[in-house]
């Protein structure tokens, strides 16, 4: 069976569909670029020399760096189809650190039609996987998805 490529509309995910997406290895530049954007410069994630003498023994990458680049890895997805992003819940279970590669596992695991708003709410499960195949960390996020004629007929608004 061959699968439309995305992006997809709410009509278009089904419970219990699952998507994986390309990686992404973590570089310095994205470590140094997100304390710039965040003025988060916590030696943890800038002085290797510090970051040593951690429980992590080197730099990790900001949490929050691995949240936005794993909605971003998801993004494919829903690129035009989403109305609104609801909700986002996040467990961070293992360190990512510059020169690992993650990916998303995506899970669709409710939907909800909304005639308001011509779609409908998605839940996605989403496992960020580093290159191991370890979960380092597990989003569950609402997003407001249009359905295909809106789509289609670009009208998302009310």
């Amino acid at each position: 069976m061959s699968i439309k490529p995305p992006p997809y509309t709410y009509d278009e995910f089904q419970v219990g569909m699952k998507l994986r997406s390309q990686g992404l290895t973590i570089t310095e530049t994205h470590v140094v670029q997100f304390a710039g954007l965040t003025g988060d410069y916590n030696p943890l994630h800038m002085d290797e020399v510090f970051a040593k003498n951690t429980i992590f023994e080197s730099r990790v990458a900001h949490g929050l760096l691995t949240l936005s680049l794993a909605t971003g890895l998801f993004a494919p997805l829903v690129a035009g189809t989403t109305i609104a992003l609801l909700e986002v819940n996040v467990k961070f279970l293992k360190p990512v650190k510059i020169g690992d590669t993650i990916y998303v596992d995506t899970e669709v695991v409710d939907k909800k039609p909304s005639n308001k708003y011509n779609g409908g709410v998605i839940t996605f499960r989403l496992e960020v996987k580093n290159q191991r195949d370890e979960v380092v960390a597990v989003i569950d996020q609402k997003l407001l998805i249009a359905r295909g004629l809106a789509v289609k007929n670009n009208v998302l608004r009310q």
